[in-house]
């Protein structure tokens, strides 16, 4: 069975020690291509991993991700993301809704009146909508978890 294992503290401690891969490899008793393949983030074998924490005299589970860390980190990058994907659409909406305002003032400074205050109006009621939504579910977000 392949365990996950945590391919940059592997690689981490190997760099902190001035080990090449080849001494890693010589030192645990695998192959160069083995190391190699650990180090990229490919799968181990319960036999390799051991022998890896042997040569870093630590236990086995010292070099292996938690799946719930890992499926935590996984979760807040979506979150993440997420966010970010809902500040580009605020900031995009923004930039129309200045865009709008300023083709609305044209049309009624052409008109002789303001005939484009309604939707003016509207289309700030909206933009103010977005705003707090967005902020709402920043607030949420950051302080949600602080139960």
């Amino acid at each position: 069975m392949a365990l996950k294992a945590d391919s940059k503290k592997i690689k981490r401690w190997r760099e902190e020690r001035q080990w090449s891969q080849e001494h890693l490899a010589e030192l645990a008793g695998l192959g160069l291509r083995t190391v190699q393949r650990v180090e990229k983030g490919e799968g181990a074998s319960r036999e390799t991993l051991m022998a890896l924490a042997a040569a870093f005299d630590v236990d086995v589970s010292a070099l292996c991700i938690d799946p719930e860390d890992e499926a935590a980190d996984i979760a807040q990058a979506r979150l993440a993301k997420g966010f970010a994907a809902a500040r580009l659409g605020l900031f995009i909406h923004l930039a129309s809704y200045v865009l709008g305002m300023i083709v609305f003032a044209a049309i009624s400074l052409g008109e002789g009146y303001f005939v484009m205050k309604w939707p003016m109006l509207w289309w700030t009621v909206g933009v103010a909508a977005h705003i707090f939504v967005i902020t709402l579910v920043w607030l949420v977000a950051r302080f949600g978890d602080a139960k």
